[in-house]
């Protein structure tokens, strides 16, 4: 690199997995050796580490990497930077949230928008930063002219996975390794598909290895993935299974972590969809996996409300993929959205007695509440609400252990921002009960 430039990362626990496939990509590229990249926490270190980053470099970018749910928080910290920075740094936002709402990111206060992908996006506009070049070519990002006017120059094609690294071996940060990118489902409440796109990609087996063995060498032998749906592995669109590959994944990786290394595929921090939970599926985690459960989408009990979300799956899906999970001695955590658009009494009923016979069967339930998102379907939809009768089983089950998940502060954190996204105001009155437990959540 021709100048003294760093990039601070707000490398916080819910944004990280995403910033160590970003410094990835930088460090395939030999022009950035000499980058150097800091790793930021935790808010309360951002600015006394800012504060010695600046006098250290002529140039410093700041990366920021953010969910809707993250929004007000976000807002606070960049606020609050550019009061106490003014124009000494350039802020670069990506992730979920700026990508579906890139012009509201930039009023925030970002001065750059990295929209869907960002992998080649960020290295191209770190060398132009580098060179003095005009960055406002770049495709993939958004950003505002000197006369308030945004502009975009469209998305870029997908990336080929195997070019790119999902961990980042140089600065020695490592997690889950991604090993598809897309979703061909398109679920009306889900962002995946709008930013990765439709058509799934899968990184090769190849290379994937080649990250379990660096892992390995430095004595890191639990294996996790990220992807929209962990049994899609090989598949070529998504939908229908490719029993073969994703053994042929498995034992390649057995292979590597043995004898006293896991595997954990299906569990967090990924799930399976119900439809694809199988004997053949379950008899490969039996064979192969370490995890002791299946986290399993099912999202809502009445097959109306599946259809109008676009799920793709019946809800006698979700009975088999329980029973086939429960009777290979695998616990099943099973996904419900409360508060889904357009529910009916009838649906929250239908819901209600799927849920009660799925606990019966012997599965947990992992709560969460509809929050509308950018960029879906559901965009515009009111925030999710959870119905009396919900309430009143979630709270029987509760000290069960049967229940768990966020579902609380979701529907409160989801009121705040259904409002945000019908008005574009960040700083609009809100209900002090919201406020309060928004203060809380940061």
């Amino acid at each position: 690199m021709k100048k003294d430039i760093a990039l601070a990362l707000y490398y916080n626990k819910q944004n990280k997995y995403s910033f160590n496939a970003l410094v990835g990509a930088i460090e395939t590229e030999k022009y950035f050796d000499n980058l150097k990249i800091y790793f930021i926490n935790h808010e309360n270190e951002l600015f006394s580490e800012l504060e010695n980053i600046i006098k250290k470099h002529e140039k410093v970018i700041v990366g920021v990497s953010f969910f809707t749910t993250q929004l007000w928080d976000t807002y606070k910290i960049i606020k609050k930077l550019r009061k106490n920075y003014s124009r000494k740094l350039l802020y670069i936002a990506g992730g979920p949230h700026p990508s579906g709402d890139p012009v509201g990111t930039l009023k925030m206060g970002f001065d750059i928008v990295v929209r869907g992908e960002g992998e080649e996006t960020l290295i191209e506009l770190l060398q132009k930063i580098d060179n003095d070049e005009d960055y406002t070519t770049v495709k993939g990002i958004t950003f505002i002219d000197d006369r308030g006017k945004h502009h975009y120059h469209g998305r870029r094609p997908p990336i080929d996975l195997d070019k790119y690294s999902p961990v980042a071996v140089k600065h020695n940060k490592f997690g889950p390794i991604e090993i598809t990118r897309g979703c061909s489902f398109i679920c009306y409440f889900c962002q995946t598909p709008h930013i990765f796109g439709g058509r799934v990609r899968h990184r090769s087996i190849e290379r994937i290895c080649e990250y379990v063995q660096i892992m390995k060498s430095k004595n890191l032998c639990d294996v996790r993935f990220i992807t929209p749906n962990a049994f899609s592995y090989g598949s070529p669109d998504g939908k229908k299974l490719n029993i073969t590959r994703l053994e042929e994944l498995l034992k390649s990786i057995k292979a590597i972590v043995k004898p006293n290394g896991r595997i954990f595929i299906g569990s967090f921090p990924s799930e399976v969809r119900p439809e694809h939970v199988t004997e053949e599926t379950v008899e490969l985690i039996l064979k192969y996996a370490n995890n002791d459960n299946l986290i399993i989408g099912a999202q809502s009990g009445s097959q109306r409300i599946l259809d109008l979300c676009h799920r793709g799956h019946s809800v006698e899906d979700v009975y088999n993929a329980v029973k086939l999970t429960l009777k290979a001695g695998l616990k099943a955590n099973v996904d419900f959205i409360f508060g889904l658009p357009g529910e009916t009494l009838e649906d929250i009923e239908l819901t209600i007695k799927v849920m009660n016979d799925l606990v019966k069967m012997g599965a947990r339930i992992h709560a969460h509440t509809f929050i509308p998102l950018p960029q879906t379907p559901f965009l515009k939809a009111p925030a999710g609400h959870v119905d009396e009768d919900i309430r009143k089983m979630i709270k029987e089950l509760i000290p069960r252990g049967i229940v768990y998940g966020d579902w609380i502060e979701q529907e409160k954190i989801a009121k705040k921002i259904a409002k945000y996204l019908r008005t574009g105001n960040l700083e609009a009155k809100i209900e002090k009960k919201i406020l309060e437990t928004v203060q809380e959540m940061a």
